[in-house]
């Protein structure tokens, strides 16, 4: 029988074939692009999946690749951008599945804000922005400054703009107005605080915190995220209120089965939403949740698939859980093309056991490097705390340099 994935995150195709084998399943991946998953697909044994070239752009395609698989038992899928595909797919084929209303509302992060802000777990309300200049006066009048906007619909940190003052409130909206936005402008006021993200697995109105990730962003207006370590160490009850605060959020979203990745803020005041996410954490989030946890996480995702409740919600996650993990992100300082790196054969050298993970591959050409677009590879570290494995990481990371040239 197959358990079948529209498309994936770039990496934790190994843990989710592995996941889907230990419940008598196959795991078979749709893609439209291979080369997405080149260094998971390049590191796995051949037969580990089976790995069907499909345009998952076009609905009717998907529907006849899906009805050819075997005794085809479960749709999955983490990602944002295919998550109300997958879920529209799998209640028309009467597959185990979140209700597709539920993950519209997910997608789209302005009726998210505002759903919250109506129920008090919000301060800020989401007030729609016209990009150009003519929205200047929507957002000074309604949300004031500092401010962010937002594309309702955007993914991987595109379409966000951190604004402080007159001057960047006008060029973010002039350079909203450039891009092919997913969604609607909209506007939100500005949290003060650092960033987390929440790993949570829910299921039928129980949500279980799974951890808490750092999460550290660029300086530049345009939000772009650099090094995450996980678990971060909570004071003592502030991790419970954390859980609780989630488990509001989520039920007001109308997340109720599944994975979620919810970026907050840690306020004076406490935490406030910046975005949900019904997925597994992108980047290496899902694989350092295996190697803490002391569990492979994404057996959770092939049950859910299979219309069962996680055993993930119930098992013991305290004692015996592995180290701590660091990441960052390793970007190209300019576009061009990718020739290679230097400085890989110096991350031996470091402590932390570090690991080198290829996103890019020399020869492609990169565009865009204001974003996650721009991330040529990630190193990852492991330590006894998640602050130190985030130090040895960012020491390490910095010995690797992205080589890039104008022309192939």
């Amino acid at each position: 029988m197959t358990i079948a994935a529209l498309e994936s995150l770039s990496f934790g195709l190994g843990r989710m074939a592995e996941a889907a084998a230990e419940t008598g399943h196959r795991l078979c991946l749709l893609t439209g692009d291979r080369s997405v998953y080149r260094h998971e697909l390049a590191t796995l044994p051949a037969d580990a999946l089976d790995v069907v070239d499909v345009d998952t752009d076009d609905p009717e395609a998907v529907r006849r690749a899906l009805a050819a698989l075997p005794s085809l038992a479960g749709l999955i899928n983490t990602t944002d951008t295919w998550s109300v595909p997958a879920a529209s797919l799998a209640a028309e084929l009467g597959l185990p599945g979140p209700d597709p209303e539920a993950v519209r509302l997910l997608r789209d992060k302005r009726r998210v804000r505002e759903a919250l802000y109506e129920r008090g777990l919000s301060r800020s309300a989401a007030v729609v922005v016209e990009p150009g200049p003519e929205g200047a006066e929507a957002v000074l009048r309604t949300v004031g400054l500092p401010a962010v906007l937002k594309d309702s619909a955007g993914t991987s940190s595109r379409g966000v703009w951190i604004v402080h003052d007159g001057e960047a409130l006008h060029r973010a909206l002039a350079e909203a107005e450039q891009q092919p936005l997913k969604g609607t402008l909209f506007a939100e006021s500005f949290l003060a605080g650092p960033l987390y993200s929440a790993e949570t697995l829910s299921w039928e109105g129980t949500t279980r915190l799974l951890g808490v990730l750092s999460r550290q962003t660029s300086r530049s207006a345009v939000v772009r995220e650099e090094v995450a370590a996980f678990p971060v160490a909570l004071p003592d009850g502030e991790r419970d209120a954390i859980e609780a605060w989630v488990g509001q959020v989520l039920e007001v979203a109308g997340h109720g089965r599944g994975f979620a990745h919810v970026e907050f803020i840690l306020t004076a005041e406490g935490p406030e939403l910046v975005e949900v996410n019904r997925r597994i954490g992108g980047a290496l989030v899902g694989e350092v949740l295996c190697r803490t946890l002391g569990t492979n996480v994404y057996a959770a995702m092939m049950e859910e698939a299979l219309g069962r409740r996680p055993t993930l919600l119930d098992a013991p996650l305290e004692g015996g859980q592995g180290p701590a993990y660091g990441f960052v992100l390793v970007y190209a300082d300019r576009p061009g093309v990718l020739k290679g790196w230097h400085g890989l054969d110096e991350l031996a050298a470091f402590p932390g056991s570090v690991e080198w993970y290829p996103v890019r591959e020399p020869g492609e050409t990169l565009a865009h490097v204001g974003d996650q677009r721009g991330c040529t590879g990630m190193v990852l570290a492991e330590a006894a705390t998640a602050e130190l494995a985030q130090h040895r990481a960012w020491s390490a990371a910095v010995r690797v340099r992205p080589v890039i040239a104008d022309t192939p």
